[in-house]
């Protein structure tokens, strides 16, 4: 099991990043905490303990977000909410997620410290999942919060190993409905602060990023099916060669990817052969493809694109299926606090850039549901979901003073 430091004495964005990055760690550095793990759920213990020293009301809800509170002063019910996602991809990096919930945990702290309790209640989230690296399903903590998920949605939903979302839930302790609160409380607002996890920062020079919108992302599970055979004895023109297709199919759609708009990007990231025997054709390959763009219309163009292949499947004698797993719509966030952050870095005298977010977070889901801020910091060569990630801790402080502005204007003025 690994070792996990204490708490830090002094409150530091890049101590304390070290610190939660010890939950989960990997051989080579980097950090793997899969929803509802034993990693996952010793993680979100240290930040209950994290938030406990610090003055926080805590608690977790029934999907494991964990919530630690500054109670308002003169309006309690009115919730500006902060935080990011506790989960990682298999051995991502130590800022991605977690620099959102430390950052805020941070801001929120020394605002207390300095001024007291806010007007308005400060909320700090670590939402349960973001990253939908264990289960085909993303941003199940922030859809819970937001109530576009049931708790009978987690039934259908299988890991790699059969395991059901339901399953690993109570597993981990959760899982079960509770008791609503008796007085209807209100988020106001959510604000995140994240790596870039690009390199566009990094490359102008500036050292805040303003997020405007947030791509729209489409994942699906492509399979094709032909037959396997004998390696030497199988003529080529009398082939089904799953892999061959496939092969041909990635090709074709990764190159009109480039032709429809040069915003668009579309991945595949995973493949799997079946048998995956060097003397043996394939006769199955099952693939992942992600798709993102900020305009409806070229996602709607591509998955044309994408669908249309099946004809030139079935030309070959073979079958594509296609399975659409996840259609998240572009999001456009809060003028208004995209107006306050530009005020904000100016005041502090940082540089900035107003930008298109072309990863997902969670604040794409707070983005239809209230007033929703993303702020990013720079990524170090653009490098995120590796145990290369990495910012400098002076940057990290940068978007922790933004945040703190930020969370100074809405609850406390």
């Amino acid at each position: 099991m690994a070792q996990h430091d204490a708490i830090p004495d002094q409150p530091s964005i890049s101590h304390w990043i070290e610190w939660l990055a010890t939950y989960g760690q990997t051989e080579n550095g980097g950090v793997t905490r899969l929803l509802y793990s034993e990693s996952w759920q010793r993680a979100q213990e240290a930040m209950k303990e994290l938030m406990l020293q610090h003055g926080c009301q805590v608690r977790f809800d029934e999907v494991g977000n964990l919530f630690g509170r500054y109670p308002g002063r003169e309006q309690p019910k009115a919730i500006i909410l902060t935080g990011s996602h506790i989960d990682t991809v298999i051995d991502g990096g130590k800022y991605d997620g977690a620099y959102g919930i430390l950052a805020s945990m941070l801001a929120a702290h020394l605002l207390y410290l300095k001024y007291g309790p806010p007007k308005k209640t400060i909320e700090v989230v670590s939402l349960a999942e973001e990253e939908g690296s264990r289960f085909p399903f993303t941003f199940w903590g922030s859809k819970w919060v937001t109530g576009q998920v049931e708790l009978e949605e987690a039934k259908a939903l299988l890991d790699s190993n059969g395991f059901s979302l339901e399953e690993a839930m109570k597993q981990a302790g959760f899982g079960q409905p509770t008791l609503a609160l008796k007085e209807k409380e209100k988020i106001e607002a959510f604000l995140e602060v994240h790596i870039e996890q690009g390199v566009m920062l990094e490359r102008k020079q500036k050292e805040i990023g303003i997020v405007t919108d947030i791509v729209g992302q489409r994942r699906y599970t492509l399979q094709f099916q032909g037959e396997s055979n004998h390696a030497g004895t199988t003529p080529m023109s009398m082939r089904k060669d799953a892999l061959r297709l496939a092969a041909a199919f990635i090709t074709h759609v990764t190159e009109e990817a480039e032709r429809l708009d040069e915003s668009l990007v579309a991945t595949i990231g995973k493949v799997v052969v079946s048998p995956n025997t060097p003397n043996v054709i394939a006769g199955g390959v099952e693939c992942s493809l992600d798709v993102r763009h900020a305009n409806v219309a070229y996602l709607d163009a591509f998955e044309k694109i994408v669908f249309d292949y099946r004809e030139i499947a079935k030309k070959q004698n073979m079958q594509m299926d296609i399975n659409r797993w996840l259609n998240i719509k572009p999001v456009h966030l809060s003028d208004k606090h995209v107006q306050l952050t530009r005020q904000q870095a100016e005041e502090a005298g940082f540089s900035y850039d107003v930008m298109v977010s072309g990863a997902g977070h969670d604040a794409q889901v707070f983005g239809t549901f209230c007033p929703t801020s993303l702020i990013f910091v720079p990524s170090h060569k653009g490098i995120s979901h590796s145990p290369e990630e990495y910012t400098h801790w002076q940057e990290l402080e940068k978007g922790v003073e933004i945040l703190k502005r930020q969370l100074y204007t809405l609850a406390y003025e």
